[in-house]
């Protein structure tokens, strides 16, 4: 059994409210295949496009936590799209 890390995990949980999209899609699979050990290891294997939307999904699942006041999940959000760029 794989242990991921609780910033993906979050990561993960937060690309369910996108699942629609097919690049939701592309990076959720990506996540699952490969069993990231951390954030940083994740983020230098995506592409620049999958960099690109995800900077958009994280940014507004960032803004949800803050305005839900719940600083855990926002922080660990934060360590994803700080990776970004």
């Amino acid at each position: 059994m794989r242990i991921i890390d609780n910033t993906l995990s979050y990561l993960r949980e937060s690309l369910v409210n996108h699942q629609e999209n097919d690049m939701t899609k592309q990076i959720a699979d990506k996540l699952e295949r490969n069993g990231y050990k951390n954030e940083e290891e994740f983020v230098r294997n995506l592409n620049e496009e999958e960099m690109e939307y995800l900077d958009q999904v994280v940014k507004k699942e960032l803004n949800y936590a803050r305005n839900a006041e719940d600083e855990v999940r926002a922080g660990q959000l934060r360590e994803i799209y700080e990776l970004l760029f």
